[in-house]
């Protein structure tokens, strides 16, 4: 059983995480680039949490606050680190985080496809809310002209 430490991440590590969540993280998002990544931790820089062991990431969770919700992305475990505490002890960092800024209720998007994580998320505490169905919508033009 290892004893991460925990820290925010810095924009220098984009590269390194991108990497991780690669490795490490179920499916991929949009904002999954260097600029979205970089954009998040110069907007927010205590949003992203990471797990640190040796040197070495062993798992992230980004904690976004919007000044009204908390929302939770990323909940990443190293394949290799995984079933010792990392995942919940990133959960319960971004929730007193979101408890010290005024947060209610925190949620998490959740793959259906992803049982491992539907049994993390569970276990730590969450249900998945059946009235609810995901709508989105991207912005802008993805090839960029």
């Amino acid at each position: 059983m290892i004893e991460p430490t925990f820290r925010t991440a810095a924009v220098d590590e984009v590269p390194a995480l991108l990497a991780f969540w690669a490795r490490a993280a179920e499916g991929t998002s949009i904002t999954d680039d260097p600029d979205g990544l970089a954009r998040l931790i110069g907007r927010d820089p205590q949003a992203l949490i990471v797990a640190e062991h040796d040197g070495a990431v062993v798992g992230t969770v980004i904690a976004g606050w919007d000044g009204w919700r908390c929302h939770l992305y990323r909940l990443a475990v190293d394949p290799d680190h995984r079933r010792q505490g990392i995942g919940a002890a990133l959960l319960a960092a971004a929730e007193r985080r979101f408890e010290a800024l005024g947060g209610r209720r925190a949620d998490a998007m959740v793959l259906d496809r992803n049982e491992l994580g539907q049994r993390t998320w569970a276990n730590a505490g969450y249900a998945a809310e059946p009235q609810w169905s995901r709508w989105v919508k991207p912005l802008g033009d993805p090839l960029g002209g």
